[in-house]
């Protein structure tokens, strides 16, 4: 059911959606955008919009014949992964593309230490996607980053060198990002997020339980 949504500052940058919208972004990714359109009515807007221009592009393209070879490796992308849609449903903080990764269970958290502690839903050679939880007041560490990472708000929030991320914003970060994310006062933060890459931390210990944690 559509609610009434919180003030949404931080949207997913219009290149993703229209990777998602073609069905091209890995699938780590695309839960974690899947997850924010469900929650931002600004980017559901954007991504049907990107799904209403793919329509007439493939409307105006005329259809040719494929060759055996061909026609098998199309068979094959249709038996791959489907990319998660929007849902607009939700159970409790958990927007509907996540819960259908749990198969409506609560998440089974692990600790990672410090009181934050982390559930994977996937890791593949494609990335890995986890919610995490953190206390109120705790930081994550500093770190930068190999490739690209989405982290989504579910609940709370957290500020970093960047910003402050409330309930549906989402940030993007890239190999030119350092920061040392810290959840705000008030409930625990509980994210989503997606890398493509390890990320790279500044203190030893952190490397050292890295291969651990798969993060």
């Amino acid at each position: 059911m559509r609610g009434k949504m919180t003030a949404i500052t931080h949207h997913t940058p219009d290149a993703l959606l229209a990777a998602y919208a073609a069905g091209s972004l890995p699938q780590p990714f695309a839960l974690v955008v899947a997850s924010h359109i469900s929650l931002c009515l600004d980017c559901r807007a954007a991504y049907d919009a990107h799904q209403a221009a793919g329509g007439v592009v493939l409307d105006t393209v005329a259809g040719e014949d494929l060759s055996e070879s061909l026609k098998s490796s199309v068979f094959d992308l249709l038996d791959a992964p489907v990319v998660p849609e929007p849902v607009f449903q939700r159970s409790g903080v958990y927007p509907g593309p996540v819960m259908e990764v749990l198969d409506g269970k609560p998440p089974r958290w692990k600790p990672v230490g410090g009181g934050v502690r982390q559930c994977i839903l996937s890791a593949a050679e494609a990335g890995s996607v986890r919610l995490l939880y953190i206390p109120p007041g705790q930081a994550v560490p500093d770190h930068s980053h190999n490739g690209l990472e989405l982290t989504l708000v579910l609940q709370g929030s957290f500020s970093d060198e960047t910003g402050r991320f409330g309930v549906g914003d989402l940030e993007v970060a890239d190999e030119h990002l350092d920061h040392t994310p810290v959840a705000d006062a008030g409930a625990p933060c509980i994210c989503l997020a997606a890398t493509d890459a390890p990320l790279r931390f500044r203190t030893l210990v952190p490397r050292l339980l890295q291969p651990l944690f798969r993060i």
